[in-house]
């Protein structure tokens, strides 16, 4: 892809004015182990320094040989090193949704954490985790850093500041979980408004990125339905086929939401695949690429 030519502006400012399309883009993540690393954080926060590197790169092979997705997280605004170090499993698969904690003595420590769910104290309390990593993207500091802030005031004991996790031009970026729910622009308005909606088991469809434990069409499929039909829960119009066509893709929903005993029919969502004008996708970025973004071709109702 070709040079940038046009004037450098922070991306995530780029983005607002392209009015980039948040639906689709939420990254795949299933199981997640999230680690608290309280100090500042390089470009990768577990493989640079001031991260011993050696130990970094032992916890990411294991955690990715047991296909867990790796965050770093921290408290907002503090950077002393706590007396133990605690750890989180997520699983953000539907129906399976659970967070359990526990704690290391030391970094060393870290790579003795049971990785398949059997160690750690079970918590019903969410995480909104909204990505700070100021060494990755310039936005994700400023942005970030608002929103974790904000959350922080409201709700102290939920909400930490995680490394990158994709989409730096939708900054602030975050995500609820044992969900796996992505949002964008989060610092656009209110973000409390988020955890406000999840305790009502609803989303923030205007922010919704998506769920990270379902495809990007399905995830497109799902805001098309919710902007067609409305229903923002958080179970609302699970996957029931997608199917690839010229073009783009054929996802059916289903109607009730997830674990609904009744059958109330589908929603059959046509989807084109396309190709974003080249842009400039982080702050860092020096050549234009393009994205991929899915339009609405057509959306209705089946019966039972």
């Amino acid at each position: 892809m070709t040079l940038a030519a046009e004037p450098w502006a922070p991306c995530s400012d780029r983005a607002r004015e392209r009015s980039d399309p948040l639906a689709g883009t939420a990254p795949r993540g299933m199981r997640w182990l999230l680690l608290e690393v309280a100090t500042s954080w390089g470009p990768n926060a577990l493989l640079d320094a001031p991260f011993d590197r050696e130990l970094g790169r032992r916890i990411v092979r294991r955690a990715e040989a047991a296909d867990l997705r790796i965050l770093a997280i921290r408290r907002p605004g503090r950077r002393v090193p706590p007396a133990v170090q605690r750890w989180a499993i997520v699983d953000s698969r539907p129906g399976s949704e659970s967070i359990a904690w526990g704690e290391a003595t030391d970094a060393a420590a870290l790579l003795e954490i049971p990785l398949d769910g059997s160690a750690g104290r079970p918590s019903t309390e969410p995480i909104y985790a909204v990505c700070a990593h100021g060494r990755h993207d310039r936005c994700c500091a400023v942005r970030g850093r608002r929103v974790a802030a904000a959350l922080a005031a409201a709700r102290p004991e939920q909400t930490w500041e995680c490394s990158h996790v994709g989409g730096d031009r939708f900054a602030g970026t975050m995500v609820v979980f044992p969900h796996g729910l992505y949002y964008g622009y989060a610092d656009d308005g209110d973000p409390v408004r988020i955890a406000d909606a999840f305790d009502a088991g609803r989303v923030v469809p205007d922010r919704l990125r998506g769920r990270s434990s379902l495809s990007h069409p399905v995830q497109a499929a799902q805001h098309y339905a919710r902007q067609e039909f409305g229903d923002d829960r958080i179970g609302a119009y699970p996957p029931l086929e997608q199917v690839a066509t010229d073009g783009g893709w054929r996802v059916r929903l289903g109607l009730g939401g997830a674990g609904d005993l009744a059958d109330d029919g589908s929603v059959v969502v046509d989807l084109a695949e396309e190709a974003s004008s080249p842009l400039l996708s982080t702050c860092a970025a020096t050549r234009l690429v393009q994205v991929r973004q899915y339009g609405l071709r057509g959306i209705g109702r089946r019966g039972a």
